[in-house]
This record gives structure tokens, sequence and C-alpha cells, in this order.
């Protein structure tokens, strides 16, 4: 399938910006990170005083027992039975004490096994904070590459845009491997900063207009999202003709396809948000209870309908479900997927799971890599 040349400009803007994707992604991992090691900080101060407690307690039990057992050993009923007697008290020593011998190792074992259950749940924690830790320290590093790569992102785009571009197309390739870009991508986009066209001119011009308005390269490339390439043409009247040939020919003039429009408005989707090729991407492989199933599936997992933007094949692909459930098995949450749904449609199912075997046999673990570099 060809790269269409403004989505690819979409998503190279976006890494563009100092709200891209990458960056984004990064800065959640790192906030839900540092939220992390704040909890498990106050949780470890928490269980070490509760630890400091109990020893104490059982150090006092011991201690305090013994002498208790000592003094009641000494204490003799029958030398006090004129005041007890007189007084109305009701004091056996003897009951104490065997009170005290039989309940007090019980209570000990209770403190000791509190204490255990603490040092426990300490260590758990403590390994949940050392792996925030760490997240936040590697966070900083890829944060600091993914921002080198950035500015050497905008550098080629400057000089292409300047028509002073003298890289290798090697240079371009590599650069966009470390961004997660497919070989085809890649290609396109060294052809378009190497032999710069109108196209690559005119959506510069766009966007350079819109974020004089204040607005982050993301809100502009979300506005331009919402246009089309043209307008959609008028249906052509309906013909009543008992040939065959001519009926079927007005069938085709029809556009847009009624019953895909029908359907995509019971959804709430609005089939302006999506070009004539989207348009017409969806038609070629429109299938009813594929795409229904998608939409319906989709919706129930959280994702807005907003995720089908530049990213049609959502719709119609009949492995969506599958290649859902394999990243949210793997630990990816929603809304990891719903930022980043071009992983979706990079692969197919069987191609996706050989990504994901791949990052664990590079001993990563997939639910911390981010997805636009799988």
């Amino acid at each position: 399938m060809t790269v269409n040349t403004e989505s690819l400009l979409d998503k190279l803007y976006n890494l563009r910006g100092s709200d891209s994707d990458i960056l984004k992604e990064m800065d959640r991992q790192k906030d839900k990170a540092e939220e992390t090691k704040a909890r498990t900080t106050e949780e470890k101060g928490k269980l070490q005083t509760d630890i400091a407690d109990l020893k104490k307690q059982r150090e006092e039990l011991q201690e305090q027992g013994e002498k208790f057992k000592e003094t009641l050993q000494g204490i003799h009923k029958e030398d006090y039975q004129t005041v007890l007697s007189r007084l109305r008290i009701d004091f056996d020593p003897q009951s104490i004490l065997d009170k005290l011998e039989r309940n007090l190792p019980k209570t000990i074992e209770t403190v000791e096994r509190d204490t255990k259950k603490a040092e426990d749940e300490l260590v758990k924690v403590e390994e949940e904070m050392n792996s925030a830790i760490t997240t936040i320290e590697e966070l900083g590093i890829r944060r600091d590459a993914a921002v080198a790569n950035q500015e050497k992102l905008n550098e080629y785009f400057d000089l292409a845009l300047a028509g002073h571009i003298n890289i290798t197309r090697d240079s371009i390739t590599s650069l966009l491997e470390e961004f997660g870009f497919n070989e085809e991508e890649q290609r396109e986009t060294a052809k378009i900063l190497m032999f710069p066209e109108d196209a690559l001119f005119t959506y510069d011009e766009k966007v350079k207009a819109k974020e004089k308005s204040g607005k982050s390269i993301s809100e502009v490339i979300q506005e331009a999202k919402t246009m089309v390439d043209e307008e959609p043409k008028e249906e052509a009247p309906v013909v009543e003709d008992t040939h065959e040939e001519e009926k079927e020919e007005v069938t085709e003039n029809v556009n847009p396809n009624e019953e895909i429009f029908e359907l995509l408005k019971d959804e709430g989707i609005d089939y302006l948000d999506f070009s004539s090729d989207e348009v017409n991407d969806l038609l070629e492989h429109f299938d009813r209870n594929v795409v229904l199933n998608n939409i319906h599936y989709l919706k129930e997992k959280g994702f807005q309908n907003d995720v089908y933007v530049n990213h049609i094949a959502l719709m119609y692909d009949a492995e969506i479900q599958d290649k859902v459930e394999a990243l949210l098995g793997v630990g990816k949450e929603v809304l990891d997927i719903y930022l980043n749904p071009s992983v979706l449609t990079k692969y197919n199912y069987e191609e996706l799971n050989r990504a994901i075997e791949r990052i664990h046999a590079l001993g990563m673990d997939p639910k911390e890599v981010p997805l636009m570099v799988y």
C-alpha cells in the first residue's frame, strides 16, 4: 500500500513538536513512575515504623511477662486473706499466673507473625519503589535521546524547506528507524526531504499559519485531520431504466456510498473527519459485519471515535480485535493503544506477535516499551 503523503507529514510534524506522541508517552510513563515512587516511599516509611513498634512490643511482652510471673509466684493468697475478704477483692495470683503462662506465648507468636508479614510487605514495596526509580532514570536517558533525534529531524526539515538539503538517504532512514518508522515510510520521507515538492511546502505553510494562533503542532495537525481533500460530489439523480448496464453506471456515479455514510452516522462517526482517499479505502474494503463488529468492539474497550482518523483500516481490518487483545495481553493499557493506533495498522496479527517476541528476546518488557517504537 502506498504511503499517504499527508498522513506521513502528520506523523513527521507530530514528532517535530515539543508535545509529540513519543515525548508525551514518555512523560506519561515518567509521571506514573514518579507517583509510584512517592506512594511506595510513604508506604516504606510506615512499614518500617510498624515493624519497629512490633519488635518493641515483642521485647516488652517477653521481658514484662517474665517479671510478672516472678512477682506472682512470690505472692500467696493466704497471706492477704483478711484484706481480700474484708475489702471483697477478687484476687487470685495462681489463676492470673496460669492465664499468663497460657496466653503469653500465643500473644508473642501473633506479634511475630505480624512482624514477618510487615517485613515481607516491605520487601515488595522496596522492589516496586526501586523499579520505579530505575524506570525514571531510564526514561530520562531515553527522553534525552528522543529530544536529540527530534532536533536532528527538525534540522533535516529546515534544510529541505530552505532548499539546502545535503544529507544522504541513509542518514534519514537510520534516524526514522529510531522513531519506529517502517521501511516504506522511511523511503517516502527520504524522498520528501531529498527532493522536496509542493506538498511539503504547502503543508509547512499551513502548519506555520495556524501556529501563529498559539496552537501546538499537535492541535494544528488535529485540525488538519478534520479537513477533507475535496468536497463530496452530489449524488447523481436516480434514473429509472430497464437497461441493467445503465442502472449499474448510475449506481457507480453515486458518491459517497449512502450505506457506509448511514452506518457511520448511526455509530456517531462523521465521515467529514476523513479524506476522500480514506473514504475510498473504506469503500474498497467494506464488509458491513466486520466494520460494525470492529466499531462496537473498540467502543466497548474505551476507544474514542477519533481513533479512526488517519487510521480508517481499523474499521475494516478483520484482525483488529486479535491485535488489540495481544497488546492488552502484554500489559498495554487501552489509552496507550488509543494514542498510538498506528501499531494496529502497521502489522498484521502474526507480525505483531513477532514484534512482541523480538522485544522479549532483547530482554525488555513489552509493557514498558512505547508503542511508537514497536
